[in-house]
């Protein structure tokens, strides 16, 4: 393990190493518009949301590492302390990324990218129409993090009204993960599609799990079982009882005849591939067995 001061990397070294290290992360496409109402538009991975009530989301635009200078997106929240925060999915991530590119101060990236301009409802900056969800937000407060180029402006943002295409919605208004379809960024020229990654993990149990510290010895220092396994054995209010483990054994009896003398480290191969199923009732009669 190679421990680093921070204070010894050049700031471009450390920007790459936190980049990559603190990955996938959700992107706010920035809308904004600078006092005489022109539109910028800019991404920012630095970001994500941090309150209900009040809904509060912030992304930071950084003070550019080469030369110190700030974001036109900066600039504009703090001259009109308005934004419109819109996600990014799949189909639009090359525009998204186009639109990153640093043109000059006055040149619309909405018309670079090929992206839709929509007027807002409550705030000035224009929405993207192709984003499927889309954030009107007010500018509560700006923290700036440094002086020095690298250095983060929190923009802390209100939301004030938002708007959801109904075609990313399930029949109980819910919005669906995969037909959202959104793109994360991650270090150097890399994203995640969300979708693609997508898999459940059951929340705790409402009531207290039994945790590691109460498996028996044999499973909580098993050489077979992954930390993962024992995270999933350790969601479960109580062990099984041993009568119901003596059910299960029988029933099992004719696939697996040997589960009566098999050794821990067999049953806890067993008890694993029943876990990969999520089957963790049966994954613990095997372990008790």
């Amino acid at each position: 393990m190679r421990s680093i001061d921070p204070k010894s990397l050049s700031t471009s070294i450390l920007h790459s190493y936190l980049l990559s290290a603190v990955a996938p992360r959700p992107i706010a496409f920035a809308s904004t518009v600078d006092a005489d109402g022109k539109p910028n538009l800019s991404p920012f991975s630095f970001f994500n949301v941090f309150s209900a009530n009040p809904p509060i989301m912030i992304f930071s635009p950084a003070r550019r590492v080469r030369n110190n200078t700030t974001k036109n997106t900066l600039e504009n929240a703090e001259a009109t302390k308005e934004v419109v925060i819109n996600v990014v999915t799949y189909d639009m991530v090359h525009q998204m990324s186009l639109s990153s590119t640093e043109y000059p101060e006055g040149i619309n990236e909405f018309e670079k990218a090929g992206l839709t301009m929509v007027k807002s409802d409550v705030v000035k900056p224009f929405r993207v129409g192709e984003a499927p969800v889309q954030f009107e937000c007010k500018v509560n407060e700006i923290i700036k993090l440094g002086t020095e180029g690298g250095a983060g402006n929190l923009i802390i943002c209100e939301v004030v009204k938002l708007h959801i295409d109904e075609e990313v919605l399930d029949e109980d208004e819910s919005i669906n993960q995969k037909k959202l379809d959104l793109v994360a960024r991650a270090g150097g020229s890399y994203y995640s599609r969300a979708k693609d990654g997508f898999f459940e993990i059951p929340k705790p149990i409402s009531t207290l799990g039994i945790g590691v510290d109460a498996f028996p010895d044999h499973v909580k220092n098993s050489m077979i079982l992954t930390g993962n396994n024992l995270g999933m054995l350790g969601n479960i209010e109580a062990l099984p009882t041993q009568g119901s483990v003596n059910d299960f054994v029988e029933e099992v009896g004719t696939r697996y005849p040997n589960i009566k003398t098999a050794t821990h480290r067999e049953k806890h191969k067993l008890a694993r591939n029943y876990l990969s199923f999520g089957d963790v009732e049966s994954a613990w009669k095997i372990l008790l067995s």
